[in-house]
């Protein structure tokens, strides 16, 4: 059971994954040219009890935009990603201050972790501003997407974009909300509570409860300030810093939601937004959540067909037979690990996990069928490889990352959904019936924001009057964000132009060649391609 209905992330897809090493690389030299990030602004109730919602972004005054004093940070960086194409990059680190509270822009202020990647190859001529990017989450670190993107990204973008990655609040390197311990982190990836009945729904809400009142007693209302709207103003004072006139943006899953509340509060300082696997900005919260789990359902069917035809796979059977009397069988009695010196066994809760996270990218599909048939077997440290990539877990250590608190506090502030009993068992007659293997774990997570208090921050509509074409991208089986969204989000937008691709896993830029040399072609020439499908391959 995750702490929350999680939107989809980024950092699974190998074409733009990058490891954690950049963010230690930027904290663990603290002589190095990098600024040191600040402490997350309050960690107690009493020293932010001044801070509130504050009117809506219609309402709020102006804040003044600050400077970005950077320094290169080359050498962290290039070490971390060990490319042969990041040596052609000067990567330059600094803060960006924004206010916690719009309301009150002249009041406490919170500092953002930006890095900004430019090609030694880059003309003064040539140059267009800075690309800035989002990889999703919430909770993802746009620092590691931009550093990742170095070795993927083709020469025409580098050559004429800045990329530019910011930590978004409370996320990463920027102020990063930890009120999740490990041990509780632990504990939630392994429940698999039966919220069918009255004793699996007060464990599952009993869990939850503790982390939301956990993070309200550390830091008190200055925790409804981590939300997408004021996310989408730090946006635009990271705009102004960079000194660029107008924005362009490449956002992923998640990511799409926040440029959308970027366009609907900043519509005409757009030059150029992509938009890669969209959220549904209209659906309810529990429509969007059930598509989801769809998704993810016929995600695992096309993996099960692929299986059939690879060998080392296809030995182990029916996988949806396997993978459902894994989860059974591991509730009953978790699985062993090999790795030495792991002390957890795999519940079910893992073993779900463990087939999510390889759902992201068929470049996975192979990587799970070796889990699943080593599960089997009674061994289960791949099954807790692909578990404890999906929560950002270090294997080594038992940390984890700040995806997880982040995430909690982004979704539950954005949220109007209000969680009672009967709901949750409703929804889990009906979810676990249709949808076996990921129908569970959704319905006990419907509990996450249960004891969370309103934020008074609800999502902005995703209508953009005035703003230029937005390109939006959609992948036809993708099992995080549903393909259909796609279409919604660009007639939300008012502006949107929908480019599809055939083909499997999340997000599709850049992965093909097709969609690569159509978005880059609209970030360079702001004109979108009209109608456009790309082929599978």
């Amino acid at each position: 059971m995750q702490p929350t209905r999680r939107s989809p992330r980024l950092s699974l897809i190998a074409s733009v994954a990058v490891t954690l090493l950049v963010s230690a690389a930027c904290t663990k030299d603290k002589a190095a040219d990098a600024p040191k990030t600040t402490p997350a602004p309050a960690t107690s109730s009493a020293s932010v009890s001044s801070a509130s919602a504050g009117p809506t972004a219609t309402a709020r005054p102006t804040a003044a935009p600050a400077g970005i004093a950077f320094s290169d940070c080359s050498e962290q960086f290039q070490a971390a990603i060990r490319s042969p194409k990041a040596k052609s990059m000067v990567f330059s680190c600094g803060k960006l201050a924004v206010p916690l509270d719009y309301a009150r822009p002249t009041g406490a202020r919170i500092d953002l972790f930006v890095v900004k990647v430019h090609s030694k190859s880059q003309k003064t001529s040539a140059r267009i501003g800075s690309l800035v990017v989002n990889p999703g989450g919430p909770g993802g670190s746009g620092v590691n997407l931009a550093a990742g993107l170095v070795s993927s990204l083709s020469s025409d973008v580098l050559d004429r974009f800045d990329v530019v990655g910011f930590d978004p609040r409370g996320v990463g390197l920027s102020g990063p909300l930890q009120c999740i311990s490990d041990k509780q982190k632990d504990q939630l990836s392994a429940a698999d509570p039966d919220v069918r009945t009255a004793a699996g729904r007060i464990q599952a809400r009993a869990l939850s409860d503790a982390v939301a009142k956990g993070c309200i007693a550390k830091y008190g209302s200055a925790l409804s300030h981590y939300n997408t709207e004021e996310t989408a103003h730090d946006m635009d004072l990271l705009r102004q810093a960079l000194g660029d006139s107008k924005l362009n943006y490449l956002g992923f899953s998640y990511g799409t939601r926040l440029g959308a509340a970027y366009a609907h509060e900043f519509p005409t300082h757009i030059r150029t937004a992509v938009l890669d696997g969209a959220v549904d900005p209209v659906a309810g919260e529990l429509t969007t959540d059930e598509r989801q789990i769809k998704a993810f359902e016929d995600a695992f069917d096309q993996f099960a067909a692929d299986c059939a035809k690879r060998s080392s796979c296809a030995s182990i059977g029916n996988p949806r037979t396997v993978v459902e009397q894994l989860i059974k069988s591991a509730d009953r009695s978790p699985i062993k690990s090999s790795k030495k010196g792991e002390t957890r066994r795999a519940t079910g809760g893992i073993v779900t996990i463990g087939v999510l996270s390889a759902l992201y990218d068929q470049t996975q599909w192979a990587e799970l069928g070796t889990a699943l048939s080593a599960a089997e077997r009674g061994d289960a440290a791949k099954l807790f490889t692909l578990a404890d990539q999906y929560s950002e877990r270090d294997p080594e250590t038992g940390h984890y990352a700040n995806i997880l608190d982040a995430n909690l506090a982004v979704n539950c502030n954005d949220s109007t959904l209000r969680v009672t009993d009967a709901l949750v068992a409703s929804r889990a007659k009906t979810w676990i019936a249709k949808y076996p293997i990921f129908g569970p774990n959704a319905s006990a997570s419907l509990y996450s924001c249960h004891a969370w208090p309103r934020s008074g921050h609800p999502l902005p509509p995703a209508s953009a009057p005035g703003a230029p074409p937005i390109l939006v991208v959609g992948t036809v089986h993708d099992p995080a964000t549903p393909y259909a969204a796609a279409g919604v989000l660009a007639k939300a937008l008012g502006t949107g132009v929908v480019l599809s691709w055939d083909g499997e896993g999340h997000t599709a830029y850049p992965k093909t060649s097709c969609v690569t040399t159509k978005v880059d072609k609209y970030l360079i020439t702001g004109m979108p391609p009209t109608g456009d499908t790309c082929p599978r391959s």
